[in-house]
């Protein structure tokens, strides 16, 4: 067998987005329809962050004719300023730039969908072409990049409102990278913009689709929250009381939403989020949740002598069968470890023993 060789010539070193567009599945998982999807996903959490902050009400995606995604946001407009490290304009650095953003304590955000900020960059990198406008200080400027390469330097082309602000991005994913497919899915959008929609109260998003022959619209604007959220959820079942148990609280730093109604079925139907983000692996969040709310039932029973003392306590199972909930957790640099994790279970345990308290107050 020949010698291989192996020097320092053979390390490799990819500039840029270079390494995106080499292994893409390390940043969006897949090259499948999912990881198509996901795309769009990336750019639509980036205007959540922004309704997160305050600033954002209205989030408008749409499919249009030749695939290609155009997502608006009324927000403040990703900023269009000289970032002096790079001596660029932020926004060609946010799309060009790995591991940058407003998201990693500088004040950009306080909580957001995600901390790694790879999201926008590595949907330019992964696109055929991408495109932004900005409007921002009476201004709208634009700049067009091509598998993420920068085709021109920011330009202003037109002029607004100083009150008008936002900011729109339309992309065509890259048939080189997608290979699979290349053709969006309404449904499968509805699906998470819909859940979007549930997770961040009072905002409005509207999903389209211009295609031909396929043309159809959808608007997702829930005032209750997560409260609408358990009410979809248990559309189709009887609930076992009429009221939906909802409470929310700000402790440690941890932003706490629960909402949960008993049905007439037997399945356990509970999810759990982080910053929007789904976490279908639970966590401490979720278990604290589960704790509080069996040790509440219990504690009524036997308070009010439903059950001896003597009786063996009601199983954790036994209370959630036919459960239907949501629990939303928002937190300021989430990691999960050690404290962290213990705090957000300890405050989610409180948050839910005080709701269902509450309730067996009322019923009773």
């Amino acid at each position: 067998m020949s010698e291989q060789k192996y020097g320092g010539d053979q390390i490799q070193i990819l500039e840029g987005l270079e390494a995106v567009r080499k292994r893409p599945g390390m940043y969006i998982g897949t090259t499948s329809s999912r990881g198509l999807h996901h795309l769009v996903y990336e750019i639509v959490d980036n205007a959540v962050d922004e309704a997160l902050a305050g600033f954002c009400d209205t989030i408008e995606v749409t499919i249009n004719g030749d695939n290609s995604i155009t997502v608006v946001d009324n927000g403040r407009g990703v900023p269009v300023d000289i970032n002096h490290k790079t001596g660029r304009p932020a926004v060609e650095v946010v799309y060009t730039v790995l591991h940058a953003g407003g998201k990693f304590g500088g004040g950009g955000y306080k909580v957001s969908g995600g901390l790694h900020g790879v999201g926008a960059s590595v949907v330019n990198a992964l696109s055929e072409w991408l495109e932004v406008n900005v409007k921002r200080d009476g201004h709208i400027y634009n700049q067009r990049y091509e598998r993420g390469k920068v085709c021109y330097d920011l330009k202003v082309v037109g002029d607004c409102d100083v009150s008008d602000t936002g900011t729109t991005v339309t992309f065509k994913p890259d048939g080189l990278i997608f290979e699979e497919t290349l053709i969006y899915e309404f449904d499968v959008l509805k699906h998470r913009l819909r859940e979007m929609a549930f997770l961040t109260k009072g905002i409005k998003i509207i999903l389209r689709d211009v295609r031909e022959g396929m043309e159809q619209e959808r608007t997702f604007h829930y005032e209750g929250g997560i409260k609408e959220f358990v009410q979809y959820l248990n559309n189709s079942k009887e609930p076992l009381y009429s009221d939906i148990v909802y409470c929310e609280g700000l402790k440690d730093g941890v932003q706490v939403e629960v909402a949960f109604q008993h049905n007439d079925g037997f399945n356990e139907v509970v999810d759990s989020f982080v910053n929007n983000i789904k976490t279908p692996e639970g966590g401490m969040h979720l278990t604290g949740f589960r704790n509080a709310l069996t040790k509440t039932f219990n504690d009524y029973a036997k308070s009010n002598k439903l059950v001896k003392d003597s009786d063996p306590s009601l199983s954790g199972e036994d209370i959630r069968e036919g459960l239907t909930a949501i629990v939303s957790v928002k937190i300021e640099n989430p990691q999960f470890e050690g404290q962290t994790k213990q705090k957000l279970g300890n405050t989610v345990a409180r948050g839910a023993v005080d709701s269902s308290s509450a309730l067996f107050t009322k019923w009773s």
